[in-house]
């Protein structure tokens, strides 16, 4: 449909300039883009009820004849209400609308309407008040319900809908061909479009609703392929001499047989004719660290350098220490550069990257700003990838010429979903923990055992060992949150002069440094912290994590704060605190309770928030999918992706005329990101 992505939206009937922006603010500026405005629901009007049988105080759907014209009463307050009734031949009811004076027109006597609405009154006396309603005629509609915004209801799109449905050819341009269409059971376009807008039944409509799934995920899988092939060059870093062996004889510790295999993966990646791209993603103490610095050192045995970049400067610092103590002693020099760099350190450290004298650079963001460069790059790696844009992944690659990448993630998310994301990557799984890795056990409570827990927390640090407790807020607001500044006098109250320390985002880094430092130490027994203690806090004597307000955060991030304990030889525990009485909360966090398998966790998560949320769409660089359910539709994903291989390995450019109009739904779909699909 080139003709009507290029055709404005105020050019239809019916819409005009002014509402015009409103439909740009929804993402519809042209009417191919409106057509591609799938309903968010559907409203069935053929589930009607007798009016006996309805249910008190819950919304039911009725068919019944008008009684009478609607009749105007004034009331205080300036309110009109507009009365009448209905029957369906058994039974009557009262029907009340507040200020629609449209109704006295809308509603005919003696005509029949379906009316939807919350049923109130007593066993013997029926009422709805401010129904929707449609007529008779209507009755076997599916009624769409479109995403909103404000002076745009669902019913004006429906009625814009209509119009730009008009305006499709006789016959659409289908960009699947006929051959792929049939192979896979697929309705033609028109149809699809359509029907996904005005059902006539739930059969007619997941047809089309599978079409149009297919099609959006397989111009996806087209699209992540060509990125990876416009990617592909010769590989300027070949790693020849394989120095793992060695690197393993430093450890204090026998890698994990996931370990090995994500190790020999990527050496397989980086030996081979185009530079390695690979992701690494692992539970919370799988060992993704130890993999990376494997790989560095033999980046740097084989003469090269490598940077490695994480997002805070804790989690920088804590990857600078720990690889500094292993490689330094095998005479490899590791330096650290962050935002809290003095000058004078900043400046050495850039010479020793231009001269090459130090062969591995740790830090923040501070990695990609100017001045920075070095000899010979030949590894980037990037810790907690789903929290960098793809931009900035991007930035530390070019700091080298087109050196390996590798980036690293601990949100575990299911394989063929990994590969969705991050479909320009080869994936590897850390599936196993350490050995001595003590599962960690999780509790949920109510505040009225808050004491009791506070009374355990104290049991452990009388013992040696320490405690954190996370906080939603850092100040008080007019919520019912928890907040760190209001929670060390509570704190103070129970525990009295235990040496305590207090961290959260608003502090400069040198103050939480010198927290983290005191922690560390072991100078400070407690933490209270926001969720800045998400990421990069290694302290294997902390066994007690305490979270506040739990059911205010995603699954994925309890399981991230979590980890945070469990990461010593001593039994660790988890408590979660929450006054929250809706079971579905309450049943989300039963099941975290119940599992430490980021997977199984992170699978429970991307279910309940969909992922948008659970990726941060401008974090993963993913176009942003109209249809497409990542959970619900995996076995679409797979014979999209099935198909999306097929079409590549027969003709990698898409030069066949047949597949011009799969090239033009990937270019759009690539626009949304700034993507660069350059078919």
């Amino acid at each position: 449909m080139p003709s009507l992505f290029d055709a404005d939206i105020a050019t239809l009937k019916g819409v005009g300039q002014k509402r015009a922006e409103l439909f740009r603010k929804l993402g519809a500026p042209t009417v191919g883009d409106l057509l591609r405005l799938y309903p968010r629901a559907y409203e069935d009007w053929r589930d009607a009820v007798p009016i006996r049988n309805t249910l008190l105080n819950e919304v039911n759907i009725v068919k019944g004849t008008v009684l009478r014209r609607p009749t105007e009463q004034r009331i205080r307050g300036g309110m009109t209400l507009y009365k009448t009734a209905i029957t369906d031949g058994e039974d009557d009811m009262q029907l009340t609308f507040f200020n629609n004076r449209f109704v006295m027109n809308l509603l005919e006597e003696g005509q029949v309407y379906a009316f939807r609405g919350k049923v109130t009154g007593t066993f013997t006396r029926r009422e709805m008040a401010s129904p929707e309603f449609v007529p008779e005629a209507r009755m076997q509609d599916m009624v769409p319900v479109y995403p909103q915004t404000e002076g745009l209801t669902s019913r004006l799109i429906a009625n814009a809908m209509k119009e730009a449905l008009k305006r499709l050819p006789e016959t659409v341009n289908d960009p699947i061909p006929d051959a792929l269409r049939m192979e896979f059971a697929l309705c033609r376009l028109e149809y699809a479009l359509k029907t996904i807008h005005f059902p006539n039944s739930p059969e007619a409509l997941s047809t089309a609703r599978r079409r149009l799934v297919f099609e959006e995920l397989l111009v996806l899988q087209l699209g992540m392929m060509e990125l990876r092939r416009a990617g592909a060059r010769d590989n300027p870093y070949p790693i020849r001499k394989n120095c793992t062996e060695a690197f393993c004889a430093l450890l204090p510790f026998t890698m994990t047989g996931a370990q090995q295999r994500a190790i020999a993966d990527a050496m397989r990646d980086m030996a081979g004719a185009h530079p390695m791209n690979r992701l690494i993603q692992g539970d919370v103490g799988s060992g993704k660290t130890a993999v990376a610095a494997a790989l560095c050192y033999n980046v740097i045995q084989n003469g090269l350098q490598a940077a490695l970049m994480a997002p805070t400067e804790i989690l920088a610092t804590q990857h600078y220490e720990s690889l500094s103590a292993l490689l330094e002693p095998a005479g490899v020099r590791v330096a650290l550069i962050t935002g809290s760099t003095r000058q004078k350190a900043r400046n050495e450290i850039l010479a020793g990257l231009q001269s090459g004298g130090i062969q591995l650079i740790v830090g923040t963001h501070a990695l990609i700003s100017d001045g920075v460069e070095f000899k010979d790059l030949a590894l980037v790696i990037t810790d907690e990838q789903h929290r960098f844009g793809v931009g900035q992944r991007t930035a530390l690659a070019k700091k080298g010429n087109f050196p390996h990448t590798l980036v690293m993630s601990a949100t575990p998310i299911p394989r063929t979903l990994a590969l969705m994301i991050y479909g320009d990557l080869d994936v590897s799984v850390l599936d196993e923990l350490p050995s001595g890795r003590q599962p960690i056990e999780t509790y949920l409570i109510d505040p009225a055992k808050r004491r009791r827990a506070f009374g355990y927390i104290q049991k452990h640090i009388d013992e040696g060992r320490q405690a954190y407790i996370v906080c939603p807020l850092i100040e008080e607001n007019d919520s019912d949150m928890a907040s760190v500044k209001a929670y060390a006098e509570i704190a103070r109250a129970y525990f009295g002069d235990l040496p305590m320390g207090i961290l959260h985002g608003r502090m400069k880094p040198k103050e939480k440094d010198a927290v983290m430092a005191d922690f560390s130490a072991g100078r400070t027994k407690l933490l209270l912290s926001t969720t800045v203690v998400e990421v990069g806090v290694d302290v294997p004597n902390a066994v007690l994590m305490m979270i506040e307000n739990a059911e205010r955060y995603g699954l994925s991030q309890l399981h991230q704060l979590r980890g945070r304990v469990g990461r010593g030889k001593y039994k660790s525990t988890c408590i979660l605190v929450t006054e929250a009485q809706n079971e579905e909360a309450l049943q989300r966090l039963r099941m975290f309770c119940s599992t430490t398998d980021g997977f199984k966790v992170a699978d429970e998560d991307l279910r309940l928030r969909g992922p948008g949320d659970f990726f941060g769409q401008r974090q993963h660089g993913l176009p942003k999918l109209k249809i497409a359910d990542m959970m619900n539709d995996m076995q679409v994903l797979s014979e999209a992706q099935a198909c999306a291989r097929r079409i590549v390995e027969r003709d990698p450019l898409l030069s066949d005329p047949a597949l011009r109009g799969l090239k033009a739904e990937m270019r759009r779909l690539f626009a949304s990101t700034g993507g660069t699909v350059t078919l």
